[in-house]
């Protein structure tokens, strides 16, 4: 089977809470929190193993909460290597309003990168590739990475016989969008698509013709754009359309993107085509929005959900 190796250079202690209701200038009495592991690249792993499959967890990560961060992931079976950057991990925080079942999250920035940290985290994450392996970074950059870092990458992915799958937002998103760098697949959601096109992108249809604007311009073999409970746009050259997922009740919107990468990557990792992988991922996000807090995805949920996840050419 094919190597899969996820990147977090941002990585967050995330805990989970509720109030009655979310009201400013008020003490909100919550319950207790619950603590997961977070970031981009941690949660594709925990997806990753939650369907079964095995990957390998480059993370930057220290102090009191790196340490259970790591704890925790070790718990889960996973284990992480590190990137040898060795700053206090950040904290996010979710509260969930009873009253009016809104979510709240708060992310804090991370601590700021050097130069010499970035060259750090380049070595190791060089020294870890094998040939052929998919390359996974997702999630934030830290205050001081560079935001064509991954982008930088890439082509010695893409020499090794490897692929890169690019998940992550704002400034870093821009430039993924408009370089070509031999990324296989470049993900956003729905509001990252509308800030970068500048429209309010109302139907399929505008989402679609956005994906082939991008991917025609980057030259990668797959664009996606999740639009929520819609599903996911995406153009594989061969096929551009929506993957819709079945209707469930949703509990947390947190991991859905993650569950989502996690299984397309390990479909891909399995010979299945773009295509097939990201009906994959459609049913692992819609399993991961009926957990709590950053459960992530369930592997039964979501074979019984992939039966259900149908397409529409556009």
């Amino acid at each position: 089977m094919t190597e899969i190796i996820t990147i977090t250079v941002n990585p967050a202690l995330d805990l989970s809470t509720s109030a009655p209701a979310v009201i400013p200038d008020q003490k909100l009495r919550c319950t207790a929190p619950v603590v997961h592991p977070g970031g981009g690249g941690v949660n594709v792993s925990r997806a990753i193993a939650n369907l079964g499959g095995t990957s390998h967890t480059l993370i930057a990560y220290g102090g009191a909460t790196g340490a259970e961060l790591v704890r925790l992931l070790r718990d889960e079976g996973l284990e992480p290597e590190s990137l040898g950057i060795d700053y206090p991990t950040r904290q996010s925080t979710t509260v969930h309003d009873n009253a009016n079942g809104l979510q709240y999250r708060f992310m804090m920035p991370g601590p700021d990168w050097t130069a010499e940290d970035c060259a750090t985290a380049r070595a190791a994450i060089v020294a870890a590739i094998r040939p052929g392996a998919l390359v996974i970074p997702s999630g934030s950059l830290p205050p001081g990475m560079p935001q064509d870092f991954f982008l930088d990458l890439a082509p010695e992915v893409k020499a090794s016989g490897g692929r890169m799958i690019l998940d992550t937002s704002g400034p870093a998103l821009e430039h993924a969008a408009t370089r070509p760098a031999g990324l296989h697949t470049l993900r956003m959601d729905l509001a990252e698509a509308r800030e970068l096109s500048g429209h309010s992108l109302v139907g399929v249809d505008e989402i679609a013709a956005l994906a082939t604007e991008i991917r025609g311009r980057i030259g990668s073999d797959v664009v996606m754009i999740a639009a929520g409970a819609q599903g996911t746009v995406i153009d594989c050259g061969d096929w551009r359309g929506l993957t819709r997922p079945p209707v469930v009740v949703p509990r947390s919107k947190v991991g859905a993107g993650d569950s989502f990468i996690g299984a397309y990557a390990l479909a891909l990792t399995l010979g299945e085509g773009p295509l097939v992988a990201c009906e994959w991922g459609t049913a692992a996000a819609a399993s991961a929005v009926t957990t709590e807090g950053t459960e992530l995805c369930r592997r039964s949920e979501t074979e019984r959900y992939l039966a259900q996840v149908t397409r529409m050419s556009l």
